[in-house]
């Protein structure tokens, strides 16, 4: 229902407009695009450092068909799935505070016909541009290193733009809740948690029973879970519930993101 009602008040041509806006911008400077560069070497470099470097003195992880797998192959879907969230947060957590706090983008853009959804809508789908253009780059290099199939890695591929898009969502929805700079430390600690404790470098199954409930409530565990099950074939009805929470999750922080919007630059 609640899908229904945003599909309702989108415009594509306005949601385009937002866009393209953003596209004017990162046009005219350098250093969008080193801000871009750098935001995908973080992960490309866990993978190098923990995957292969440690990996080499890790044994085969087993997956839950009991299948082996090295530990590099374990580790690098799930450096995927971090990738596209890194981008989508950068996007919206940062960026998109700026853009409403300080450069006062939107009230312009409100100025217009544009409605507060199309401004959500708009900057979540750019968000999954940028998350997009990381996990294209990684899913490569997946592929050269050996750790993935070339055609697992295309089907994993949406499975990112899901992903972008359920942080980029949150990530515009939590924005409009802090109050100045400081607060976006905030983002950075959950972002940083969700990292490390979501099954990203070992089994959640080998966690405490008490710890494994809480990672499986985690958003990033989903879209660990995933992309892991697309990458290495490994497809069941299960990637199904990890796909559904993705959706979920995207479509209620784009609601709230878009009623705070309203809220704060409407009234």
């Amino acid at each position: 229902m609640m899908t229904l009602i945003v599909a309702r008040h989108v415009s594509a041509s306005r949601v385009g407009a937002v866009m393209n806006r953003n596209l004017g911008a990162l046009r005219s400077g350098v250093s969008y695009w080193l801000v871009l560069l750098a935001g995908f070497f973080e992960p490309l470099l866990y993978l190098l450092s923990i995957g292969v470097g440690v990996g080499a003195l890790v044994n085969n992880i087993q997956m839950d068909d009991g299948s082996l797998v090295p530990y590099a192959v374990f580790v690098a879907p799930a450096m995927l799935a971090a990738s596209a969230m890194n981008g989508a947060l950068a996007e919206t957590a940062f960026n998109f505070f700026y853009k409403m706090k300080y450069s006062k983008t939107f009230d312009a853009i409100l100025a217009t016909p544009v409605q507060p959804i199309e401004v959500a809508f708009g900057e979540m789908v750019w968000a999954m541009v940028r998350s997009a253009l990381y996990t294209a780059i990684f899913l490569v290099i997946m592929v050269m290193f050996g750790l993935a199939d070339p055609w697992w890695a295309l089907a994993a591929f949406p499975a990112t733009l899901l992903v972008g898009m359920a942080f980029a969502a949150v990530g515009m929805a939590t924005s409009t809740l802090m109050r100045g700079w400081q607060d976006l430390d905030l983002i950075t600690v959950a972002q940083f948690s969700l990292f490390l404790f979501s099954g990203t470098f070992a089994p959640v199954g080998g966690y405490p029973a008490v710890v494994e409930a809480l990672v499986v409530t985690l958003p990033l565990y989903h879209a660990v879970e995933l992309v892991r099950g697309l990458a290495l074939g490994l497809v069941s009805w299960g990637l199904l519930g990890h796909a559904l929470y993705l959706l979920v999750m995207m479509v209620v922080g784009l609601w709230i993101a878009s009623r705070r919007i309203q809220r704060l630059l409407c009234s």
